[in-house]
């Protein structure tokens, strides 16, 4: 996952890096290279290409701000869910940082890790800084879903 600007200007480049690789591999003839060999190459190029793609798409989505409503199915989805709104709501990592009274490295930390070494109480104050409404649901006995 992308999680700040730079990280996706070298997604990006190297994005374009294996475009090339792929562009180069379909003009070079397989010469010595025996065919399942150079079909398993172009299959990785394409399988990589296609994940930076995806994260590059997944963070312009989040940035063009499009998405009002971000979801998690469980609790451990919560600290990808944080960087995805922080990301949404066009803060910076150093924004944030302000927002909270905390150095822009402590975010990049937290990010880093997805927030493992944060406790519930800070978890609060950046749900609190990123202006995030959290309603929880849970499954009640016989099937039902109400919110908490």
């Amino acid at each position: 996952m992308i999680k700040n600007e730079r990280q996706y200007a070298i997604t990006k480049v190297q994005s374009e890096k294996f475009e090339r690789a792929l562009a180069e591999l379909r003009q070079r003839p397989a010469g010595n290279v025996h065919p399942v060999l150079h079909k398993a190459e172009t299959e990785a190029l394409r399988s990589q290409l296609a994940d930076l793609r995806s994260e590059l798409e997944q963070y312009d989505r989040l940035r063009s701000r499009r998405r009002r409503v971000l979801r998690v199915k469980s609790f451990d989805e919560l600290p990808r869910l944080l960087i995805q709104a922080r990301i949404a709501a066009g803060l910076s990592q150093k924004q944030l940082a302000g927002r909270l009274g905390l150095k822009e490295q402590q975010i990049q930390r937290y990010e880093a890790t997805e927030y493992a070494s944060a406790k519930l109480e800070r978890i609060e104050q950046v749900v609190r800084a990123l202006g995030l409404a959290v309603r929880m649901e849970s499954v009640v006995s016989g099937g039902s879903r109400g919110a908490l």
